[in-house]
């Protein structure tokens, strides 16, 4: 007997003709009975009334058990037996489709008398009970159907089934084929029958689809439980999608969802007519960097919707290289990142690779990254390799490690401006290393900005190098109200000179205001390690300004600059733990920026909030 998974759909009738009856219609018995066990049922054919309707009928017309070739219907096949009751009492019957089409007895019924019209009625499966729709992908399509035919002893009966269940096809879009393995549909994964009617759907789940192909089209299809209102599919066991449009399935009619590919994101337009990326989930954000990145749309304003793990996906920095620097507006929201890996030799590598000139990104909390690049030239931080543009209100925890520019937020900021972050990554370098930033320069600002992880750097060549408890090295640009309370250290086999502050590495022509280094040690070379600077260079046109910094903490030499070519500098050091002068001359240079911070035990800083 054929499985119930061998079923496919025909538009055809299947015609079933049975032996002729063993006696002739004219030995009657006395008055209207007929001699028992001697007129026996003949069914002339069977076949399935074409339901209409807003769905697509299932089948025109069509019968059991195996779909066809071209998905249009359903035929029964040999083996298949169904049940026939005359007037729907007394004996059942059951008949098996044979090998070439004809049908056998294993239990025929017999007319009893010779009245006109009899009501007869057929079902499949043969028999009552539960049938299990919840793997119709390894199990086969489930089925069933009800039938029924007029006849009478000198009149063969014509048997119309119709399907007591709802097909639901899902046919994805060319761009979604090749992302769909497995599709499942939400509804009930069992039903109780009887007489080849569904009595109740029950347990409410997941139903696992068949893959089938017709004339070339690849289709996912199951066959449902009716008045069950779908609203959910699922592809690949794990990428749940809402039906943009729910369906409540109705007996014997067929469904076709066409399932287009999802890219993770959608677009919305605000107040000033620009479009906007929305995104919630992991895919979402790594087809967004694909449009950055291979489709040169580097302007795209970009919004997280939810929280959203990269743990589980190999990541691309947005803004890959200096062809496709990101030029646009990246909100997260306030929403979490966790898990954000790049590991390799990308030249730009941080969740961005290249902000240009204009681009910003703001509101992102990075949790547990994993940045690290041993590109010659690299640029590695947790936001962003290289920044020329905005960065506000993000903060980064993980490790960091870069060749060249390595910082907790950035790699290095030319330009543009860092406001507040902070950043409990370690952060390793070679050559610039610092717990925000490995380098600022050319004007960059970094303002109520602190990093609370170890920096460490191990030169190994004959450049001089530079470490930073915030930033590495200060080129020009502007540091306000920043601190640092991590380990600072610089160390290794390079011949070139090192220097290492708690604040900055080299405050070259740069302006330190109010800025400190609280506690952990700085380390480094004898004349270039310092409290605050390492050295406070001296060059045209501009000298380094440090005012209103302190230290505290164990420092080579023990002095706030280690190596001062313009002066004593403004640097105080804190010998009684008490923060509170250094607190105050903070929130005095960020007055009228939006920020402060908010004091803790003994007045030291430990959290900075928007006003």
């Amino acid at each position: 007997m054929k499985k119930r998974h061998s079923i496919q759909i025909l538009l055809a009738v299947a015609a079933i003709f049975f032996a002729a009856a063993a006696c002739t219609k004219d030995e009657l018995a006395d008055g209207d009975r007929l001699p028992e066990g001697q007129y026996p049922l003949e069914i002339a054919r069977i076949t399935l009334g074409v339901e209409g309707g807003e769905a697509q009928p299932w089948g025109a017309p069509a019968t059991r058990v195996s779909e066809n070739g071209d998905g249009t219907g359903s035929k029964f096949d040999a083996g298949d037996p169904f049940a026939v009751q005359i007037d729907g009492e007394g004996e059942v019957g059951t008949y098996t489709v044979q090998d070439d089409g004809s049908a056998e007895a294993e239990k025929p019924l017999y007319w009893s008398d010779r009245d006109e019209a009899h009501t007869v009625t057929a079902w499949y499966p043969a028999t009552g009970g539960t049938l299990d729709l919840s793997d119709q992908q390894t199990n086969g399509l489930a089925y069933l159907l009800g039938g029924s035919g007029t006849g009478d002893y000198q009149t063969p009966v014509t048997l119309t089934f119709a399907h007591r269940l709802a097909k639901v096809r899902v046919t994805p879009s060319n761009d979604a084929l090749d992302q769909v393995q497995s599709l499942q549909l939400y509804t009930y994964t069992q039903c109780t029958y009887e007489k080849g009617k569904v009595v109740q759907g029950t347990d409410e789940g997941w139903i696992k689809m068949k893959k089938c192909e017709y004339n070339g089209v690849t289709c996912w299809e199951a066959n449902v439980v009716p008045d069950y209102t779908i609203t959910k599919l699922m592809a690949n066991g794990t990428e749940e999608r809402t039906l943009s449009s729910a369906i409540t399935p109705v007996a014997g009619k067929f469904y076709n969802i066409t399932l287009d590919y999802d890219p993770g994101y959608t677009t919305t337009t605000d107040d000033q007519g620009q479009t906007i990326y929305n995104t919630d989930n992991e895919k979402g954000l790594k087809n967004l960097a694909k449009l950055v990145n291979e489709e040169w749309k580097s302007d795209i304003n970009i919004t997280l919707t939810a929280d959203i793990d990269l743990s589980v996906i190999d990541w691309t920095p947005i803004g890959i290289d200096y062809n496709h620097r990101y030029t646009g507006t990246f909100n997260g929201g306030g929403h979490t990142i966790t898990g954000l890996t790049v590991t390799g030799s990308d030249q730009y590598a941080g969740l961005f690779g290249y902000i240009d000139d204009g681009g910003t990104v703001k509101n992102v909390v990075l949790e547990d990254v994993q940045i690290t690049s041993d590109n010659s030239s690299g640029y590695a931080g947790g936001v962003a390799g290289d920044s020329w543009g905005t960065i506000e209100n993000c903060s980064v925890s993980g490790s960091v490690s870069g060749t060249t520019f390595a910082g907790g937020v950035v790699g290095s900021q030319w330009g543009g401006s860092i406001t507040g972050c902070n950043s409990s990554a370690t952060v390793k370098g070679v050559i610039f290393a610092g717990g925000i930033a490995g380098e600022t320069n050319s004007g960059a600002s970094l303002t109520g900005c602190y990093a609370t992880g170890n920096v460490t750097l191990e030169s190994n060549n004959s450049n001089s190098t530079y470490a930073g408890g915030v930033v590495g090295y200060n080129g020009g640009g502007t540091l306000t109200a920043c601190y640092a309370t991590g380990n600072v250290t610089g160390t290794g086999t390079g011949t070139g000179s090192c220097y290492v502050g708690g604040v900055t590495g080299d405050n070259a022509s740069g302006t330190l205001t109010a800025c400190y280094h609280a506690t952990g040690d700085v380390t480094g070379a004898s004349g270039s390690t310092g409290g605050v600077a390492g050295r406070n260079f001296k060059g045209l046109p501009y000298s380094g300004i440090i005012t209103a910094c302190y230290w505290n903490g164990t420092v080579t030499d023990g002095n706030g600059i280690g190596y001062d070519m313009v002066g004593n500098g403004g640097t105080t050091q804190v010998t009684d733990g008490n923060w509170t002068d250094a607190m105050k001359a903070m929130n005095t240079a960020l007055s009228g920026t939006g920020w402060q911070y908010v004091s803790g035990s003994g007045g030291e800083p430990l959290t900075l909030e928007k006003q």
